[in-house]
């Protein structure tokens, strides 16, 4: 996958492509329909696919101290999108200059003299332009002026238990994870929901009991129900996928008070300091506690790492139930398309 940073990168050569527009935070199940639909035109057209996304997310921009929200911070995004199949992911820079080009300049300079467009696939709520003031009505009448053609994408909804007949959106992800419901996010994603980060120096208590564990920030990802998980672990230069255990917290028996990740990984031997690591969340074990001491604290991460085992362990958990969502796939499952109206 080509990733440009500006505009301006985007070389002669490779305009002309199918434009997919949106946020795509999560990429769930919602999400992959609008790529894949832009992706199936795409191929029938023999043009790129192209996704265009903004970063920072505008919500970040204008509420730059709001509690941290991202699903898919830029990286996990990034990958998410390459392993589907997109050619070419154009990352706009979320800045005053913007947030305040009206939706018809956008139009303008981004799909027409930027990328020139030849076909747009957006969602049907999808809003663009200073003040949001754009959406498909816009897209619909500037297309027929400037020569591309448009889809929009009927809503999707779930089928899940509890969720039957709403509309994948990241905020029924977010809630999801904030319960600590770690499958059925999955399972609105389509994708198992990871937290991804560099492993940092900590205070090394792990390995004196036993237990040596990789800590990693949570940045911008959103801060999911406190408590331990069963994980699977992606570490940065290794092929291999690890699993282990991982306490997300404030670690109360050391009276600590920023929230951290601390993953514990099975059978596995070496130096993760300065690694990137992505941990996939697959099954919440328990809330986070306070212990009396560290005998009582080793004794849990012991009964912790069993529990996790098994978990992990079972059908439904198994690695490639829910791996990253492919262009392939997709159009094999569903191989009509999902629009409600073209241009």
């Amino acid at each position: 996958m080509r990733l440009y940073r500006h505009i301006d990168e985007v070389k002669p050569s490779e305009r002309g492509s199918v434009v997919a527009l949106g946020n795509f935070d999560g990429f769930h199940r919602g999400h992959q329909v609008v790529i894949g639909e832009a992706g199936r035109l795409a191929r029938a057209m023999g043009l790129n696919l192209t996704v265009v996304v903004t970063e920072p997310h505008p919500v970040s921009f204008f509420a730059p101290n709001a509690p941290a929200f991202r699903l898919t911070p830029f990286r996990e995004r990034a990958q998410l999108l390459a392993d589907f199949g997109v050619d070419q992911l154009l990352v706009l820079p979320f800045d005053k200059s913007l947030a305040s080009k009206t939706a018809q300049d956008f139009v303008v300079d981004i799909l027409v003299d930027g990328l020139d467009a030849k076909h747009v696939c957006v969602g049907y709520d999808y809003r663009f332009g200073k003040g949001r003031g754009g959406g498909t009505d816009v897209l619909g009448w500037m297309g027929e002026m400037e020569g591309f053609g448009l889809s929009v994408i009927k809503p999707v909804t779930v089928g899940l238990e509890g969720y039957a007949g709403e509309i994948y959106s990241s905020t029924l992800v977010r809630q999801a994870l904030k319960a600590g419901e770690a499958r059925k996010s999955a399972a609105l994603l389509g994708h198992w929901w990871s937290i991804n980060g560099r492993v940092t120096q900590g205070d090394q208590r792990g390995r004196t009991i036993g237990f040596p564990t990789a800590n990693v920030e949570l940045g911008e990802s959103l801060q999911p129900r406190l408590g331990v998980y069963a994980v699977r672990v992606h570490v940065e230069g290794d092929d291999s996928v690890y699993t282990g255990v991982a306490n997300i917290g404030n670690r109360p028996t050391f009276d600590k008070r920023d929230v951290l990740m601390e993953v514990h990984l099975f059978d596995f031997k070496g130096d993760l300091y300065g690694k990137h690591l992505r941990a996939e969340l697959v099954a919440f074990l328990r809330p986070e506690q306070k212990f009396d001491g560290l005998d009582s604290l080793k004794a849990q991460i012991a009964r912790d790492g069993r529990t996790a085992r098994i978990v992990l362990a079972e059908p439904e958990n198994a690695a490639d139930r829910l791996g990253h969502p492919t262009l392939e796939r997709y159009l094999s499952l569903f191989p009509e398309p999902h629009v409600c109206a073209r241009g």
